[in-house]
């Protein structure tokens, strides 16, 4: 299973950007898909995730700006942020939970650098 993110960039604060990751390979299905970021000295830290039933969950502090939603080809997702600010600059990886061969396999994307700042 591969994932294919793209649309991280430079924005000013108070902007927007929106992310979209793609799985591809072989599996049975993604029972889930979302995004963390990490940044330098720190922790990889739950952004966003939607299950394939579309439930999704955010992290307090994107709540209200973030939104993850399923995109019209099947298996991708895309995260539209908007008011983003300094403490949004990060490196945001796509991750998937994807069922291959009855079992559960926890895949990362390459990660996609965001950073905000005028």
């Amino acid at each position: 299973v591969q994932l294919q993110a793209s649309g991280g960039g430079l924005v000013q604060p108070g902007g927007s950007l929106r992310l979209s990751c793609a799985a591809s390979g072989t599996f049975f299905s993604i029972a889930r898909m979302g995004w963390y970021r990490q940044t330098s000295g720190h922790q990889r830290e739950l952004v966003a995730t939607i299950t394939s039933d579309g439930v999704s969950d955010y992290a307090d502090s994107v709540k209200g700006r973030f939104t993850i939603s399923k995109a019209n080809a099947k298996n991708t997702v895309a995260l539209q942020m908007n008011s983003l600010n300094a403490e949004d600059t990060a490196v945001y990886y796509c991750n998937a939970i994807a069922v291959v061969q009855q079992s559960l396999r926890n895949i990362w994307g390459q990660g996609t650098l965001v950073t905000v700042s005028s």
